[in-house]
């Protein structure tokens, strides 16, 4: 099948950070693809700053390894020619080295697409920001992509924010959830409101639970010094988690308009039950991996690999979320996200209410409802499990089989980055996979409620051996409501 590639308008990438592994790993092997697709124009520069003094050469050979790394089947002279828009900035972040350069080396295409890529700690956004706004950067056709994690809690994430509104306006900051760029994510959309099939059941009436599954099986590998200070929580549920819920929960959009969909993206986040510390003790499970085995082999605790016995921050967290609207009333939305857990896969399963009733004899065997499994990573697809006879005389046995689509099978075409996307809609301008300001801070005014109660607690998260899927408390968790975890569909 093939696939339509529109070019995007003339711009300039200024990508800070540009020799950190965000660059190296995502962002340039994603730019290489779009260029290889022909979506960039010829005249497309890419501005590579970082702190370290290095030559155009020296770079552009660190970004071909890097390019190499982590593309199959390099066409070298689409290679060749990708490099050549690359140059390289020795710039510093938080003083005042470089920018003159940046400036004269932006100065002569006031004109064109401006996009500024933050692939730095947050710590670094709002000094950036004031000197690209304190040195005339930030054009009317500039851009700005922030990466996660924007704040530690509701407050640090106001006054990033804020701080980031003061030079751009909101119609040009890119609050980027690459989770929102995967193909399987936008085609929920596709499935709920371009189909009549779906829309019609997508409610408490139809409706059992749903699950939410964000597993990784490796641990904090090279990040344990971020993530001691983040979690589970900030790194993955108050984010990426929540914003799959959104796209699950809300409201048919007016449009596919940017602000259509974020609005009722923050409706869904605003209905969300407020926790109450009691409300967490029983709805919430916190655990921290243990020495176990993964990958076919023994793996440290993340104690260990922190060499901080004393730590208590998050590696696991699984909570049962409600949303307290027409909707969804009583349908709860059990969420889980951990690392070192048995396997990588991130999954929404759907899972529809028994039939009224079976008119078939106790014979034909046990009817189990309907289940919409949608597959984020690592094989993106769509299965919807439902019931059958199974062929064969000798009267009617029932059998539960999959309607399965796989999108490398169905369209036998590469599967592109959630980056490749999420790039070319930010020179496009088209926001409507980017987090608003205020979804941001209405996410934290749900999350920051439970890490206060978990501060107040002071109970430490709960042991699980790494390669399982969690503490035994989460599997509690939702067998109280008598039901349990799909793993089997892992």
């Amino acid at each position: 099948m093939a696939v339509r590639v529109i070019e995007v308008d003339p711009f300039d990438l200024v990508v800070f950070g540009a020799t950190g592994d965000l660059a190296y790993r995502k962002l340039l092997p994603a730019l290489y693809h779009r260029d290889l697709d022909g979506q960039l124009p010829e005249d497309a520069r890419i501005l590579a700053c970082s702190r370290r003094d290095m030559s155009d050469a020296e770079y552009r050979a660190k970004a071909a390894e890097a390019v190499r790394e982590h593309v199959s089947d390099i066409e070298e002279p689409a290679l060749s020619r990708f490099l050549e828009r690359l140059s390289y900035l020795a710039v510093d972040a938080t003083g005042e080295r470089g920018w003159e350069d940046l400036a004269a080396a932006l100065e002569d295409r006031p004109e064109v697409i401006r996009a500024f890529y933050l692939a730095v700690s947050p710590d670094f956004f709002g000094a950036i920001c004031e000197r690209i706004g304190r040195h005339g950067l930030a054009s009317d056709a500039a851009r700005i992509v922030i990466e996660k994690p924007i704040g530690k809690d509701g407050q640090s994430a106001r006054s990033l924010n804020a701080a980031i509104g003061a030079v751009f306006r909101e119609d040009q900051i890119f609050r980027i959830d690459h989770y929102l760029g995967k193909e399987t994510v936008q085609n929920l959309m596709a499935l709920r409101f371009a189909n009549a099939l779906f829309e019609p059941l997508w409610n408490a009436a139809h409706i059992d639970h749903v699950q939410i599954t964000v597993a990784e099986a490796l641990g904090v590998e090279g990040r344990a010094g971020y993530y001691d200070t983040a979690g589970a929580m900030r790194d993955m549920l108050q984010n990426h988690i929540l914003q799959l819920l959104c796209l699950v929960a809300m409201e048919p959009p007016e449009s596919m308009d940017a602000d259509s969909v974020r609005d009722e993206k923050l409706k869904v986040l605003k209905a969300l039950k407020p926790m109450d510390p009691a409300m967490v003790e029983r709805a919430t499970v916190r655990g921290q991996y243990r020495a176990g085995a993964s990958a076919g082999g023994a793996v440290p605790g993340y104690l260990e690999e922190l060499d901080d016995p004393s730590s208590q921050t998050e590696t696991f967290v699984a909570l049962k979320a409600e949303i307290a609207n027409w909707r969804w009333a009583n349908v709860p939305f059990y969420l889980r996200t951990g690392k070192r857990l048995a396997d990588r896969v991130s999954e929404i399963v759907v899972q529809f209410r028994p039939i009224p009733h079976s008119i078939f004899e106790e014979e034909a065997g046990s009817i189990s409802s309907n289940r919409l499994v949608i597959r984020l990573q690592p094989d993106e697809g769509v299965r919807m499990q439902i019931m059958i006879k199974d062929p064969g005389p000798g009267g009617m046995r029932l059998r539960q089989v999959p309607l399965d689509m796989s999108f490398a099978e169905a369209f036998r075409v590469r599967n592109p980055d959630a980056y490749e996307r999420l790039l070319m809609d930010v020179i496009r301008g088209n926001q409507t996979l980017f987090m608003r300001r205020d979804e941001v801070e209405a996410a934290w005014a749900w999350v920051d409620p439970i890490l206060e109660a978990w501060a107040h607690l002071r109970e430490p998260p709960k042991g699980y051996t790494s390669g399982t899927w969690g503490p035994s408390a989460a599997i509690a968790l939702i067998e109280r409501d008598g039901r349990t975890w799909f793993e089997d569909l892992i």
